[in-house]
Order: C-alpha cells, then structure tokens, then sequence
C-alpha cells in the first residue's frame, strides 16, 4: 500500500472551498466591468435581439445550445420574410441582430462561428436581394435651429431643452453624448464625459477660472467625451450673441437648475418645477428635436406624420457634419468619426451638384 506521503501535492484531491472576501469582491467587480463593456443602450438591445431569436426557436422547436450555424442561417432567412405582426427586417437591422446573438453566445462560452456557410452565404444573398442604401435623418442646420429655439419657452424646462439642441449641434453629439455629459469628472457611475467651462479673459489677463489653452480670450466650453470610437475632446466657441451661445444657453441653465454636481441634463417636474437628481434619457433628446421641427415648420412640405419621422437626436449631429465648412480632418475629429469615409458622406451631401463633370466634358 502506497504511503500518503508519497503523493504530490498537486495529487491531492482538491477540496472546493468558499471564496475568500476578497476574491469574492473582485469577482463582483469584474461582473461590473464586463455589463460596462457595452453601452447600456446596446445591452438591451442586444438583450432584445436574443428574446427574438430564443422566441424562434422556441416556436421552431429548436434548442439555443450548442450555437449551430444551419440553425441561424434559417433564422435569418426567416427574419428577412414578412409575417403577421412582424415586419421584415432591413439588411441593416438583421446585421445588428446577428451581432446581439453572437456577443449573447460569447458569454455563454459558446461562439458562434459567422464564417460558416450556412451563416455567410445566406447572409450575403441577404444583402444582394434586399439591400439598400442607407435612410438618414434629415439634417438640421443653423437657421432651422434658431426656429426651433423660438419654440420653447423661457421657464426651466424650456432653457434646459434650448441648451440641449445648441449643444447637440454645436457639438456635433450623439444623443447619448448629450445626456451622458457630467459636470465633472467621475461624478457619477453611468456619466460617459463631463464638460469644463472657460471664463473669457477680462483684457488684463486670464480670470482665476480660465485655462492656459484659452488663447483666444473668448472662454468656452470642452467636452471630454467616451463616445463610440474612444475617448475625444470637444471644443464649444462662444456664439455671436447669447441668444444663440450654446455656451451661455448651458451656463443659464446650470446656474438656474442649481446643478454643479452629477448629470448635467435632468427631468424637471411639471407641476413645481422642481429638478430631479437624475439622468435624462436619450430618447428626451429625440422627442426634442421631432416636437420643435415639427413646431418651427421645417419640412412644411411633408405630412405631419412624415415630418416625425424625418428628424430624430441624430438630425443635430448630421447637420453640422453637413454644413461645416472647415477641413476634412477637423469635422472627423470633432464628430469623432471612425473613418474620413463617414465625414465625406455628409460632405457629400452639402457639395452635390457643385463640380459638374457633364460640362467639364464639354456636353
């Protein structure tokens, strides 16, 4: 009989213990990490994207595990096809879609292999048969905007409401850039940036609040933003005339408000007035922008139900990527665009029609 001392200790069998405090802290942490690697609106709507493909399933008879390639195929194939109270998907949305189920697979510990035939060529025919360019939201430009601002009133709501369309635009910002603004840094655990506000030097020299980067003299406002493509700064000049200073429009509802901690943008409340402590949501800021488009008469030519669908949060940002007349590279980097490829998609759109190859040619 083999004597116990003789066995490694790596021979021993293991006995499962209790995590200890601490690695049970950490653990819970990096939970908390791994829910923060996707925004929170791409959480649920990936979250929504694996309701749909396990309600399919469900229905089809099919099991979820393992992930199987043929399986998915048929499901898209399916996705693609009319059915009664589920309209087909756009090529874009049924990608969007593929992209929820294969992060919910990953954790899982199951992923899914997309460049199996069975998900790639039919993906592929997908694309050919019902592919079409992409819709975009009618862009908002500067005298568009002045109208809508004429729309809101002066009480708390309304300059809230003023100073998120002036920054929106003059920013060039996503609708969950806005709403993601903090006063300052680490102020709050769902903030994704937080702004700085420069004081305009009082022609002695710099006030105790300005920065040694404001040249210029004129003050205004940096945006430190972690957006889609990693963190960028932007740079907010003061306008000609406070009526249309996105800078003054933000100080005057900062110090109305009373808010010099946390989320910039809040819900006030209908009957006091009063200013909730939380975050307002992105979708305020679409609502926004189709409520004060559809009041200022931009796009008059369109039914009223059409007009709502024409402009959303995004209108703002695509009508300064539009009308910016500067140098390609400062609008990618203001919009903070993955691509010089995007920025000249806008660009496009403001130059259509300027250089004119037909008579070049000489027809």
């Amino acid at each position: 009989m083999a004597d116990p001392e003789d066995n490694e200790a790596g021979d021993a069998p293991l006995m499962e213990r209790t995590p200890s405090p601490h690695l049970a802290a950490l653990g819970e942490r990096a939970r908390d990490y791994a829910r923060n690697a996707r925004s929170e609106n791409t959480r649920r709507a990936y979250d929504a994207d694996w309701r749909q493909f396990a309600s399919w399933l469900r229905r089809s008879g099919l099991d979820p595990l393992p992930p199987d390639p043929q399986t998915v195929g048929l499901y898209l194939a399916a996705c693609v096809q009319d059915s009664p109270g589920q309209p087909a998907l756009s090529v874009s949305s049924l990608e969007r879609r593929l992209s929820g189920i294969c992060w919910r697979y990953r954790q899982l510990g199951e992923p899914l292999d997309t460049s199996d035939r069975h998900i790639a060529t039919v993906l592929a025919g997908i694309r050919r048969a019902h592919g079409r360019p992409p819709v975009q939201k009618d862009a908002i430009f500067a005298d568009e905007l002045m109208a809508m601002l004429a729309t809101l009133d002066n009480d708390l709501r309304g300059l809230r409401d003023k100073a998120i369309l002036a920054l929106g635009f003059a920013g060039g910002l996503r609708r969950s850039e806005i709403v993601g603004l903090d006063c300052g840094p680490g102020e709050s655990e769902d903030g994704t940036g937080w702004i700085e506000v420069f004081r305009p030097s009082n022609g002695a020299g710099e006030t105790p609040e300005a920065r040694p980067s404001d040249t210029a003299g004129e003050g205004g406002l940096l945006l430190t933003i972690n957006g889609k493509t990693g963190w960028r700064d932007v740079e907010i000049g003061r306008g000609s005339r406070p009526e249309t200073c996105p800078v003054a429009m933000l100080e005057t509802w900062l110090r109305l408000g009373r808010i010099s901690r946390g989320p910039v943008f809040r819900p006030v409340a209908r009957k006091n007035g009063g200013v909730s402590p939380e975050r307002l949501t992105d979708k305020h800021v679409a609502r926004l922008v189709q409520k004060t488009a559809i009041a200022a008469g931009i796009r008059g030519d369109l039914p009223e139900g059409e007009r709502r669908l024409a402009f959303s949060g995004h209108s703002l940002r695509a009508g300064l990527a539009s009308s910016a007349k500067i140098e390609e590279a400062h609008v990618q980097k203001h919009l903070g665009h993955a691509s010089a490829e995007m920025t000249r998609r806008y660009q496009r759109k403001r130059d259509r029609f300027k250089v004119n190859l037909t008579k070049a040619a000489g027809l």
